[in-house]
């Protein structure tokens, strides 16, 4: 490692990322903080490190805790919520975010996220990727794992690529079902997980279909990048269908061998594949 290595703010949201980045940190040595947002980060996961809790609003705070610790870069990982506008309750820093913001707050999630990219920045932060902390989070090309999708399932990745995309040009969500060439869902407010669980109930063979999800064309790599994990696969399984397709070079895979076990073990495929 160089010299010097800048702490990491790892700045936590819902989900498993934070604790594979806090277990990479230790794993190499690298000093970092982790700012959780209340609510929905995992705080069991990270009671054990370095760490301040804050409600979303209170920005004013968390730049404070971020600057005590040294912070130097930050991550942003896991999932937030988008809360309405009035019940945020922004401090005097949340204010000026929000200002920064503009119409931003009430548009997609790529020209919000890309708003708070900015502020940090302007706050002296180094923004990067969770990619840049554990490069083997990127999803590869190929078949990961025993289990390969028959034709059916190829043509169904292959129209679920061009739906997901077409999606994200408007920035509505990453993610996609298809089922014998239908579209069953698609991804919006809701989240991954309860796309998967309302499409279950819309399929018409016991075991079959895709779960499509791509990078948004345009997308900040450093921010919400699609990913997949082994609660992922499972749920896959449980809603009846055939596996799961993720952009190489696009998407996450979190704790790999274990979604790639998963996978094998429920019988459900795992690719990762080029958008052309």
């Amino acid at each position: 490692m160089p010299s010097h290595t800048p702490t990491l703010g790892i700045i936590a949201g819902n989900g498993r990322l934070p604790a594979q980045l806090v277990e990479s940190c230790e794993a190499t040595g690298r000093k970092f903080f982790v700012l959780a947002f209340e609510d929905y980060a995992d705080m069991e996961a990270i009671r054990h490190v370095p760490h301040a809790a804050v409600r979303l609003g209170a920005v004013g705070e968390a730049l404070e805790h971020l600057r005590k610790a040294g912070v130097e870069e930050v991550v942003m990982a896991g999932s937030v919520k988008r809360p309405s506008f009035f019940s945020l309750r922004p401090d005097a820093a949340g204010a000026k975010l929000l200002a920064r913001m503009g119409t931003a707050f009430f548009s997609g999630d790529d020209a919000l996220l890309g708003a708070i990219v900015s502020f940090l920045e302007e706050e002296g932060f180094k923004v990067i990727g969770s990619d840049e902390i554990m490069g083997g989070l990127v999803a590869p090309s190929g078949i990961l794992g025993k289990i390969k999708p028959d034709t059916c399932a190829k043509a169904d990745i292959a129209h679920g690529m061009r739906v997901a995309k077409a999606l994200g040009e408007l920035d509505v969500g990453q993610a996609v079902i298809v089922e014998h060439g239908y579209v069953l869902g698609v991804e919006a407010a809701e989240g991954t997980d309860a796309l998967i669980e309302r499409c279950g109930a819309l399929k018409r063979e016991a075991r079959g279909g895709v779960l499509v999800k791509v990078r948004k064309p345009g997308q900040d790599a450093r921010v919400d990048l699609p990913a997949i994990g082994p609660q992922t696969v499972e749920k896959v399984h449980a809603a009846g269908l055939g596996g799961i397709a993720i952009e190489a070079d696009g998407g996450l895979i979190l704790d790999k061998e274990k979604t790639i076990a998963t996978g094998d073990t429920l019988g459900v495929f795992v690719v990762g594949v080029r958008h052309e």
